[in-house]
């Protein structure tokens, strides 16, 4: 059962903290060659492609090959050392290695493979975005997910900075250094494409600290803020825990679109490959709070939510019902009999989605539950539909570049629990059917099934046409945190959807956690 929506029309993961522990088996690659022989017998790699990675120099899965990995480690190193013939080497290697990729990937299931990565400020050091991409390219992956828009800071040069947030570098002297135009820059010599990949109703703590913009963020019935209810947590295999950088905003609120969106168009003048959004929700409570089952629990309370909530209503009763729904969280026989005689001129109260009973009208007491039933499902519906014109519209100028957009959501996001939904709010299955849909698929069971069973259901909500490019959270050649190797996980999910034909991997610093730690902790 998923969320619905009355109004809603298609018209105007989280990222989550990194495991530092989550170090892979230094053995991954051999286990993860030789999977692949049980694998190639299924048809995961056909036996053409396996002799054309072969000549290629690169093994099981498109990875790089160890001998072929050290040969320019080596000539990379040499180069940043002022070895100009051993950098000429280096810049024909990485081409080489970028169109074996191309030739492997292109033959091989699937035949997009993404990490999802963060950037550091350390990364605009001599040579450090050389090793990351090359990394990269050396698991195999084509394509990487960079993200630019977390935890309250943005990826742009602190002087081409037009946006509220403060930007991801800023150590004095680097004010004009453009560490994702880099990024492009790097990752396209190695024949990746490079998305852009941003929270999206997440603002982060500096937003929510900043007294101009108090009016924009997400208010409860208990008039809370999100960074009130929000405690630190670490990792968890859910992946979905809370952290005190969450401020959540109002979609609805005219200065929280303009901010975004300006900060979209600004990414968008880097020319990425792609942007992708995440955070395309609302909070997830924990315990009772992870279900909203009453509209005091909704974060429609702000000025500007109300009065969008207000305008919804087609005539007076409709308004004053509503807002005496908001006010008390419930509405009695005697509202209904006191809204009759303020504006008797009127029949039943309207609102957007309500059809009328007849030209009868039962009793007050008749139509009390009815009417308090449905203005429940009018104010859920109202909190959802803002989430998703917020992101039709930043998707929108996306599209308008000629670039794909893409949205990620967690499969159980948009489930009816009982008599209310989950507290996320995230009724992905009303994505506009023109964006890439990105499923984070983090189920936990101790094998593969459940992750399997999440794509199932993505598809079989998903229209025809939609392009499905499932998340998978782990590492190679073994299984952590009961979740279970990459490998197997990508076999299920080829099992369940052959037609699936892109997958990315959550993340950079799960498969590389001492790079992710020597980056993220050094000094510029």
């Amino acid at each position: 059962m998923v969320i619905m929506c009355p109004f809603m029309s298609e018209s105007p993961v989280s990222s989550v903290k990194k495991h530092s522990a989550l170090a892979p088996n230094p053995g991954w690659r051999k286990k993860a060659y030789g999977l692949a022989a049980v694998f190639m017998m299924g048809g995961l790699i056909t036996p053409n492609v396996q002799a054309q990675s072969t000549r290629a120099t690169v093994g099981a899965y498109c990875q790089q090959l160890q001998e072929t990995i050290d040969q320019k480690e080596s000539l990379r190193l040499a180069g940043l050392n002022g070895n100009a013939a051993a950098q000429q080497k280096y810049q024909t290697l990485i081409q080489q290695h970028g169109e074996a990729l191309r030739v492997c990937r292109s033959r091989t299931w699937p035949q997009n493979q993404a990490l999802w990565i963060r950037l550091y400020p350390c990364d605009l050091k001599p040579g450090v975005l050389d090793n990351v991409m090359d990394r990269i390219v050396n698991r195999g992956y084509n394509q990487v997910y960079v993200e630019v828009f977390y935890n309250g800071q943005v990826l742009l040069p602190k002087s081409a900075n037009p946006t509220p947030w403060p930007s991801v570098v800023r150590t004095p002297g680097t004010e004009k250094l453009d560490l994702f135009a880099e990024a492009l820059k790097k990752g396209r010599e190695r024949g990746l494409k490079v998305y852009a990949w941003m929270f999206t109703l997440n603002f982060g703590y500096t937003y929510a600290q900043r007294s101009d913009r108090q009016q924009a963020l997400a208010r409860n019935g208990k008039g809370q803020f999100t960074l009130s209810i929000t405690d630190e947590a670490g990792l968890k295999p859910t992946l979905t825990e809370l952290t005190s950088e969450e401020a959540f905003i109002d979609p609805y609120h005219p200065q929280a679109r303009a901010d975004y969106y300006q900060m979209v168009q600004s990414i968008l003048q880097r020319r990425p490959d792609g942007v992708l959004f995440d955070y395309v929700r609302y909070p997830k409570g924990s315990g009772t709070s992870s279900i909203a089952s009453h509209v005091y629990d909704l974060w429609i309370y702000s000025i500007a939510s109300q009065q969008a909530l207000f305008n919804r209503a087609l005539n007076n009763k409709g308004v004053e019902l509503i807002r005496r729904y908001l006010t008390r969280g419930y509405i009695t026989t005697g509202d209904v009999v006191a809204v009759d005689k303020q504006f008797p001129g009127e029949g039943e109260p309207l609102w957007e989605g309500r059809t009328p009973t007849g030209s009868r009208l039962p009793s007050a007491s008749q139509r009390q539950p009815m009417l308090q039933q449905e203005l429940w499902f009018l104010s859920a519906a109202h909190a959802v539909q803002g989430v998703l014109d917020f992101l039709t519209i930043a998707a929108s100028l996306v599209r308008q570049q000629g670039l794909p957009a893409g949205a990620v959501f967690f499969p159980e996001g948009n489930q009816a629990i009982g008599q209310g939904f989950d507290s996320r709010l995230q009724a992905w299955d009303r994505f506009p059917t023109w964006m890439e849909w990105h499923p984070m698929s983090y189920g936990i069971c101790g094998n593969t099934s459940c992750i399997a069973s999440q794509v199932q259901r993505v598809l079989g909500l998903a229209g025809r046409g939609v392009q499905i490019k499932p998340v998978l959270a782990g590492v190679w050649g073994e299984s952590i945190s009961n979740r279970p190797a990459l490998e197997a996980q990508m076999e299920a999910v080829r099992r369940v959807a052959p037609q699936v034909n892109s997958i990315s991997h959550f993340a950079y610093s799960w498969q590389e956690p001492q790079s992710d730690r020597d980056r993220k902790f050094c000094k510029l």
